[in-house]
């Protein structure tokens, strides 16, 4: 399997966060189009059919690191 690239990982965190396409081209400055690219890029490099499938094999493999994901504060407090 093909590594992503560093901009590939960085908007896999912030999906893996909830962020929907057009915030995390608000955070990166990029279009909604943009990132809905870079992620058809990450499902084919991953094999992986959609976001949810993407995010938990870039777990898997080691693309993304549990610390990368942020549990809100009553999620945490109801765990």
């Amino acid at each position: 399997m093909k590594d992503l690239t560093a901009r590939q990982r960085q908007v896999l965190a912030h999906v893996a966060n909830g962020n929907t396409n057009a915030q995390v081209g608000h955070l990166l400055g990029l279009s909604p189009f943009t990132i809905g690219r870079h992620l058809a890029e990450i499902f084919h490099t991953l094999g992986a059919r959609d976001r949810a499938n993407a995010v938990a094999i870039a777990l898997a493999v080691g693309e993304l690191g549990v610390h990368q994901i942020h549990i809100p504060d009553q999620q945490r407090e109801a765990a």
